[in-house]
């Protein structure tokens, strides 16, 4: 039954929007949101002249007043130096006060070409890293280099990394196919687990499997609930270049073995969830089949997923991967998404995402309550 009252917008603003688009261009993309022990609020993004640009990174800007204004504090790390490279990085809080940071570093020897290759899907080569800040994003640590448990030639980093209370620390990702179009490892998404506070990253445990049907697992969101992780992923089809229904999976142990891919009821691409009690799940995500950011509140009694209300966010356009264009130019063209969301300290929760309003790629925030 859907009762679209349950989820109540509070709030809504700007993070960051480019302030001289008559000057120059700049795009605003990806967002994470952190919360402090204070209730400041740090929000890191992307900016860029577009989402495959040469000047492509990572920024990191700061609220203390519950999102009414942002300071927009600069770049997490400088640009490297020697071999032309852009870079895109994930964030997260820990519980004892250190934020970490899981990045993508992409080889750009081309000036001319984007980081994917317009004729197989294949990305440019990359290398993975970390970064560490000790007080609250202020100042950062140089890249240390990410050594991934499992080999393949390019990787999607989506999401941020979990701190689980046990101490581990774990990474969702995805494989990607290499500039030529191989990929030996097959399509599957995993997520990478650290016991020594993210120095090495032995492990890894499979969440979504396509090496047999092809299906890519995208933008994997991972969350852990009482014992079990449950994961989520937008799920495409790259033999017809459309989205797929998303799927969930669930785990308990350690190394965690997740259980089958199982629908989740809903047709969303660049999906996030957020646990909101010991029996309800918020997720927000674009929808692939009517325009908008949408949110859904989930019942998770037990071993059940059951749908309890949807409504709207943002009133934005249908956009997705609906197999009219070449797949990377498809995914280029795309014109909102990548949710992150926060609890505050008032119990609201804090939702912010990108959306290309007016010719630019700004990031909003949304505030809302769920009954």
């Amino acid at each position: 039954m859907t009762e679209p009252q349950k989820i109540k917008i509070t709030g809504t603003g700007l993070i960051y929007r480019n302030p001289k688009p008559y000057l120059r261009a700049v795009h605003a993309m990806h967002p994470c949101l952190s919360v402090d022990a204070d209730g400041h609020i740090i929000a890191t993004f992307d900016l860029g002249q577009g989402p495959e640009s040469l000047d492509y990174h990572t920024v990191l800007a700061r609220s203390g007043d519950g999102g009414a204004t942002w300071n927009l504090e600069g770049p997490l790390m400088a640009a490297a130096k020697g071999r032309r490279s852009t870079h895109s990085i994930r964030t997260s809080l820990l519980r004892n006060g250190t934020m970490i940071g899981v990045g993508a570093l992409y080889m750009r020897d081309d000036p001319e070409v984007g980081t994917l290759n317009r004729e197989n899907f294949g990305i440019v080569p990359m290398e993975l890293f970390l970064v560490w800040s000790n007080d609250l994003g202020r100042h950062w640590s140089p890249p240390h280099p990410l050594a991934p448990p499992l080999q393949s030639p390019g990787w999607e980093v989506s999401h941020s990394p979990l701190e689980l209370k046990s101490g581990k620390l774990a990474i969702p990702v995805s494989t990607w196919r290499g500039w030529d179009g191989r990929l030996p490892c097959g399509e599957q998404a995993v997520v990478f687990f650290s016991e020594d506070g993210g120095k090495t990253w032995p492990i890894f445990s499979r969440t979504f499997d396509g090496r047999s049907t092809g299906l890519i697992h995208w933008e994997q969101c991972l969350i852990e609930r009482d014992s079990e992780l449950i994961a989520v992923a937008w799920q495409y089809d790259p033999a017809t270049g459309k989205s797929k229904p998303t799927v969930y999976a669930r785990a308990t142990g350690f190394p965690p073995k997740f259980g089958p891919a199982t629908p989740a009821g809903f047709l969303a691409e660049t999906c996030e969830i957020l646990e909101l009690d010991s029996n309800r799940i918020l997720s927000v995500y674009r929808r692939a089949d009517r325009p908008g950011l949408w949110a859904t509140v989930i019942g998770v009694p037990g071993n059940d997923w059951v749908e309890e209300s949807s409504a709207p966010l943002w009133q934005g356009p249908l956009s997705g991967m609906f197999g009219e264009k070449a797949s990377s130019d498809e995914l280029s063209d795309i014109k909102f998404g990548s949710p992150s969301m926060k609890k505050l300290p008032d119990g609201a929760i804090m939702v912010a995402f990108w959306c290309h309003e007016d010719e630019i790629s700004s990031i909003r925030w949304i505030k809302l309550t769920v009954d």
